[in-house]
């Protein structure tokens, strides 16, 4: 009789931390297993096509490989290039395309149920980062084939009115970009000017465009509804229309919270919904299930990068090893 191969650890999510962790464990000799619902490193592939990365090269590397970039800050293309050569470098064992559906614990060990097949494992590791579901406007118009929750590149806008929601890093850049393609932009955020977050050397060029009026801003506004051709826009001095063509709503993404639920995790809803871990060993309220990356930061999508969480990887195997050597 064929007895069922249970790993070590079972990693969700491919991208750049959960490769790291991957990295780690197969360091410390751990069987393990990566299974991402998409293609490699799925969020950074949905990124805009021309993104550039606010940390420089080196604090983006995993796995002591360096990445060498022609840029001072990294672009899209050149990340998805390095992570995917060190996915081979490390022979990394990861089964892509395979969206996990559901983690049953019973007697100490856990089972994984993917849309694909069912594995089991002693310890989950949960890395799934926070791209996966918009936050919602939840206004009148939004559900319109014209209104876009995710923004890839400017040329479809082009000779468009199009009105950007947010005045975060991903609403800057779609609003320039766009401009520059020929588009009449208007910006609209519920602050009082551009996110103070947004890339040092992008701040001035959007700021530089509203003050010359090539990019209409209202700020301190909210959109209301949503039209085939027009838009409603509360401004502090009323409710305005304008035409429209596109929207593109920037307003931010969030984790799954669902799936953490689902899978027994506790969150804080009192503070953004931080899910329950411990600092130290990352392991949660769930005794063998362990957080790494983005996704411990509930709603405060801001507190965790690539380059403070890739840490993780180590303090979650360091943990499980002690555990095994207690």
């Amino acid at each position: 009789m064929q007895i069922e191969k249970i790993f070590d650890l079972i990693i969700i999510g491919g991208g750049p931390i959960g490769l790291a962790c991957g990295i780690a464990a197969k360091n410390a000799g751990l069987s393990y297993l990566i299974i991402e619902k998409g293609c490699l490193t799925n969020s950074l592939y949905n990124y805009p096509q021309g993104m550039t990365f606010f940390s420089t090269a080196e604090r983006l590397e995993i796995g002591n490989l360096p990445f060498v970039s022609i840029n001072p800050k990294p672009k899209r293309a050149e990340a998805l290039e390095y992570y995917r050569r060190v996915s081979l470098s490390y022979n990394l064992n990861i089964h892509l395309f395979e969206p996990v559906k559901n983690v049953i614990k019973d007697n100490g060990i856990f089972t994984v149920e993917t849309s694909k097949s069912e594995y089991k494992a002693q310890n989950i590791i949960v890395a799934t980062g926070f791209y996966d579901i918009p936050m919602l406007m939840n206004i009148p118009g939004e559900d319109l084939p014209k209104v876009f929750h995710y923004y890839d590149e400017p040329h479809y806008f082009s000779h468009q009115n199009v009105l950007v929601v947010g005045a975060s890093n991903s609403s800057v850049d779609a609003a320039l970009e766009t401009f520059r393609k020929g588009a009449n932009v208007t910006l609209v955020a519920r602050g009082t000017g551009i996110g103070e977050r947004v890339k040092y050397w992008v701040k001035p060029d959007i700021e530089n465009r509203i003050a010359a009026c090539e990019i209409k801003a209202y700020f301190s506004s909210s959109l209301l509804e949503i039209r085939e051709t027009e838009v409603d826009i509360a401004t502090p001095e009323g409710i305005i229309t304008i035409p429209n063509d596109f929207v593109l709503a920037l307003t931010g993404y969030q984790p799954n919270f669902q799936f953490l639920e689902n899978i027994g995790i506790d969150l804080d809803q009192e503070n953004m919904r931080m899910p329950h871990y411990n600092e130290i060993t990352m392991e949660t309220n769930v005794e063998g299930i362990y957080l790494a990356g983005v996704v411990c930061g509930g709603l405060n999508t801001h507190s965790w990068f690539i380059e403070n969480s890739r840490v993780h990887a180590n303090q979650i195997v360091d943990a499980i090893k002690a555990k095994r050597n207690s």
